[in-house]
């Protein structure tokens, strides 16, 4: 079992070196090595350069933007990594060259395992994927309601491909602290981590505005509403933010502990709608200057409170 551990772990850095030594972290390059490892399943080692060219020799046979989405596809990825595959890079051909040579390398020293390769090679796709920003498009057509809606979809899609991870609900407090910022713009609003506990920190809450205490959540809970309630113990007004999902569960959560009628309940695409029509005084054309400037202040909240740029936000 040792050995078997040590093998892998062999692979792996092997990988991680070629990777690194051959720049293959963008689409181009990702699509290459994707097509070559499949291709080379149905071959027989040693691999020749020669038998991964087109006729011509002038591009990399086999590359093109289907074959990509097909084996994306075999492991739950709908997302479109390139449309051409890396097919007509320049650089592709010697990128082929040097994959060949580094393959037959493995399989000089008994490495060379596929169902292990191709994996891989897929965990650095899904970590392209990740590291991108949150796009969201702002569409003349579009309701500002369904604005939020779709920027919150899209935190949710990355916090699926990313286990282990709070993207929506990182994403939502610093909206929520962008949103404040903006709307008060002679106090100070003090922003935090996303990773940073209340009780850690010694809050009561994500933000304390006046007498309110502003809970920010996608999934309330009892302890949640424990909190609240020590919040009106304490002469403070409690508000919880939450998707728009979860609005009727936190009401029944405070319902069962007797504060239902002392606590309000927002939804975020409610809470920030709200303020853009304020900020745009009811004016379409001021919509995307009032939306870029509350993504502005969401992402200098970001860089400056976060480590993780899969937070950081993008206008498409």
């Amino acid at each position: 079992m040792t050995g078997a551990r040590e093998k892998d772990a062999t692979l792996n850095q092997a990988l991680y070196d070629f990777a690194a030594q051959n720049g293959v972290a963008s689409k181009g390059p990702l699509s290459t090595v994707l097509i070559l490892t499949r291709t080379v399943r149905k071959m027989t080692p040693p691999f020749q350069e020669n038998d991964f060219l087109s006729p011509k020799k002038g591009q990399v046979k086999g590359l093109g933007g289907s074959a990509i989405k097909a084996i994306l596809k075999d492991y739950g990825i709908t997302q479109t990594l390139s449309s051409e595959g890396g097919r007509t890079s320049r650089g592709s051909i010697g990128l082929m060259a040097a994959y060949v040579k580094f393959l037959n390398n493995l399989y000089a020293r008994s490495l060379l395992d596929l169902d292990k390769i191709e994996p891989w090679w897929i965990d650095r796709v899904r970590d392209f994927f990740a590291s991108k920003p949150l796009k969201v498009k702002i569409d003349a057509s579009t309701s500002h309601r369904q604005l939020v809606s779709e920027l919150m979809a899209a935190a949710l899609a990355r916090q699926e491909q990313c286990p282990g991870t709070m993207i929506a609900g990182a994403v939502m407090q610093h909206l929520v602290g962008a949103k404040l910022s903006i709307a008060l713009p002679s106090l100070t609003i003090e922003h935090h981590g996303s990773s940073v506990a209340d009780e850690s920190s010694g809050r009561n809450s994500d933000f304390c505005v006046g007498d309110t205490a502003i809970h920010v959540t996608t999934a309330p809970t009892e302890h949640l509403i424990q909190k609240c309630c020590q919040n009106l113990a304490a002469n403070l007004r409690p508000l919880i933010i939450t998707v728009k999902g979860g609005v009727e569960g936190t009401y029944l959560l405070a319902k069962n502990a007797r504060v239902a009628h002392r606590i309000d309940v927002l939804d975020i695409e409610q809470f920030l709608t709200t303020n853009i029509y304020e900020w745009t005084r009811f004016q379409g054309q001021q919509r995307p200057i009032s939306v870029r400037d509350l993504l502005k202040t969401y992402n200098e909240i970001v860089q400056e409170f976060e480590s993780d740029p899969r937070l950081l936000i993008a206008l498409g």
